[in-house]
């Protein structure tokens, strides 16, 4: 079993689009074997994606950390004006995510490879995530817990996790060095906010 999180060059590419609209915008990505949630949209970027713009600011610097085929990130960056850097361990999905940044002009967004922070070293006002649980919480952690590092004094760290793959007991062991309120709750998905304490 192939999972999105792994770098499999044996995976067979069958290349798909897959379409989205918020508001009056349409947005199309292309999808691909080997990436998270390749067939339709994950719910969770959604709610994820729909809370963060609900209340969104413009023009600034935001990091999208796993960032499969840039679905969160690209939208920010389009409807926000916003400047973007996306990043996944997968090299399809950072692959993807060039191609699919390539389809609007006005973006301005870059793409690379980085397991978790590892390739950071600007800093950013946004780091969005949609952390992958699958891989274990030891990494969902590392992704959470050094967002600040990464992050401008004022900055805002916004993730989405499912009540039964541990979201309140994920909150509860940052609650030690941040700030988290609850934004959203739907379908058994938490959408936090956290700033720094």
């Amino acid at each position: 079993m192939s999972h999105y999180f792994e770098n499999d060059n044996n995976l067979k590419s069958e290349l798909k689009e897959l379409s989205y609209k918020y508001d009056s915008s349409f947005f199309a990505f292309y999808s691909d074997n080997g990436v998270f949630s390749k067939n339709y949209i994950d719910y969770g970027s959604k709610l994820l994606l729909e809370s963060y713009l609900k209340s969104a600011k413009n023009n600034i610097r935001v990091l999208d950390v796993g960032c499969g085929y840039g679905f969160i990130g690209i939208v920010i960056g389009v409807l926000t004006n916003s400047y973007v850097d996306m990043v996944d361990v997968n090299k399809r999905a950072v692959h993807l995510t060039e191609k699919n940044i390539k389809r609007y002009k006005s973006l301005n967004a870059k793409a690379f490879i980085s397991d978790a922070y590892q390739n950071i070293n600007g800093k950013y006002d946004v780091i969005i995530t949609n952390p992958p649980i699958r891989v274990g919480k030891s990494k969902v952690l590392e992704i959470l817990e050094s967002a600040f590092d990464h992050l401008n004094s004022n900055g805002e760290l916004y993730f989405v996790i499912r009540k039964d793959q541990g979201a309140l007991s994920i909150s509860k062991r940052l609650e030690s060095t941040q700030k988290i309120e609850i934004i959203n709750k739907d379908k058994g998905y938490f959408v936090f906010k956290s700033i720094k304490l």
